[in-house]
C-alpha cells in the first residue's frame, strides 16, 4: 500500500493525534509479527523489526493510503520480562485508548499461529466488544506450519475464539498479505470514508 508514513507515538490521551477520520488498532503479542505485518502492508520498512520481545512499549500512529485511514501499533503483551508495574501501566495505555477513542472502527489482532487463544486475546476481544467493534484476527508464521497443520490451527482457534474472521498470512514468504489488505479497506475502511467527524 503506498503513500504510508510514521505520525507520531503516544502513551497518554493528551498525546493522541485529533481524534477525527478512520482508525484501525493492531495488536498481538510480543513477538507476534506485527511490525513485520504493517511493513508489509506498506512494502516499506516504517515500522521497526526487533527480536528483543516487546520493544514496542507505545502507541504508533501510521497515515495509511494517502491519509485515508490510520493503523495504531499497540505495544506487545504477554512479556515475562516486565514488572508487575509495566504490566500494569501497559494493560491502562490500551484500555484507555480501546475505550475512548472515537475514530477506532475495528481491532486487529496479530497472532502466531503457532500459539493457543489465551485470556489475554480474550481480555482484548472484550473490550472491543463490549464498544461494538469489528475484531479479526492476522495468522502468522504460516510458513512454519505445514498445510494440514495451519488447517487445524485455524478450525480450533475459531472454536475457542468464536470467531469467524481469520486471514493467514505470511511476512517471510509475502502470502496473505494482499487478500487481508483488501479485506481491511473494504470492510472498515471504505465505508467510512466521507462520514469522518
Amino acid at each position: 500500500m503506498p503513500s504510508a508514513k510514521f505520525i507520531k507515538s503516544a502513551v497518554f490521551p493528551h498525546e493522541y493525534p485529533p481524534d477525527k477520520g478512520v482508525e484501525i488498532a493492531i495488536a498481538g503479542r510480543s513477538n507476534a509479527g506485527k511490525s513485520s505485518l504493517i511493513n508489509l502492508l506498506t512494502g516499506s520498512r516504517i515500522a521497526k523489526v526487533s527480536s528483543t520481545p516487546g520493544k514496542t512499549r507505545l502507541l504508533n500512529f501510521f497515515e495509511m493510503a494517502g491519509g485515508k485511514y490510520t493503523l495504531v501499533d499497540m505495544p506487545g503483551y504477554g512479556f515475562a520480562t516486565r514488572s508487575k508495574g509495566e504490566v500494569e501501566d501497559w494493560q491502562k495505555m490500551i484500555e484507555a485508548y480501546l475505550t475512548s477513542r472515537q475514530s477506532l472502527k475495528g481491532l486487529i489482532l496479530v497472532m502466531d499461529s503457532r500459539r493457543e487463544w489465551t485470556e489475554d486475546e480474550q481480555m482484548l476481544k472484550n473490550f472491543t466488544d463490549h464498544r461494538g467493534l469489528p475484531f479479526a484476527v492476522v495468522y502468522t508464521k504460516i510458513d512454519k506450519l505445514s498445510k494440514n497443520e495451519l488447517q487445524k490451527a485455524v478450525v480450533k482457534l475459531k472454536k475457542t475464539s468464536l470467531l469467524e474472521t481469520i486471514f493467514p498470512v505470511s511476512a517471510l514468504k509475502r502470502l496473505g498479505h494482499i487478500e487481508f489488505e483488501e479485506w481491511l479497506y473494504q470492510s472498515w475502511v471504505k465505508p467510512f470514508l466521507g462520514k469522518q467527524s
